[in-house]
């Protein structure tokens, strides 16, 4: 057993004892674990991901007595957050493009490269007009198909391809490696 699924674990076991120091920890620390899972799996920039969470935490809260202790907490929390996850996209006429990842995904740990990433992306994005932009992060960032891309951002299926293409051209010219000069193409001994 993990420690993190240990800790879970006994602070689960604790909040269902009546500890309320206990049921607080393990809310707060599970909001943490969740903000950045539904942040990354949703097509808006994450800006619904504060209510996946709580809604999430209210399932775990309201469901903690159908918890059997001698199976991972780990897993039972994935399959409540995947639930409201997939229920949410439902809502909003969406179907999960990929298969959702194993219970581990959501207790993994973000690195600081994984955020400085992030930044230098953003930095990178920043220098094309808004609308390109967008359509760049919604089809190569966040799964969207050109066509609904295209729709979400008033292009014509066509012009969403141009588009990305010469947005693509535009970072690539901007931030490629220039080509060392090698000289005469022929070898001199």
């Amino acid at each position: 057993m993990t420690d993190r699924e240990s800790h879970f674990k006994a602070l689960m076991q604790r909040g269902r004892d009546g500890d309320a120091t206990a049921w607080r920890v393990l809310l707060t620390d599970l909001g943490g674990h969740l903000r950045p899972f539904f942040i990354r799996r949703l097509f808006n920039g994450g800006s619904d991901a504060e209510d996946l969470v709580q809604e999430t935490l209210i399932a775990i809260h309201a469901k903690r007595a159908t918890w059997d202790s001698s199976q991972s907490f780990t897993g039972w929390a994935y399959a409540i957050a995947r639930h409201k996850l997939v229920d949410h996209l439902r809502r909003q006429g969406r179907r999960p493009t990929h298969p959702l990842e194993e219970a581990s995904a959501l207790f993994t740990d973000h690195t600081v490269e994984e955020g400085a990433t992030r930044a230098d992306l953003g930095r990178c994005l920043s220098l094309l007009p808004v609308r390109q932009r967008r359509l760049i992060e919604d089809v190569r960032l966040k799964g969207l198909s050109i066509a609904e891309a295209a729709e979400r951002h008033g292009y014509s299926v066509t012009a969403a391809k141009v588009s990305l293409h010469r947005s693509l051209k535009t970072l690539t010219a901007r931030f490629a490696e220039p080509v060392a000069s090698t000289g005469s193409a022929r070898d001199e001994d």
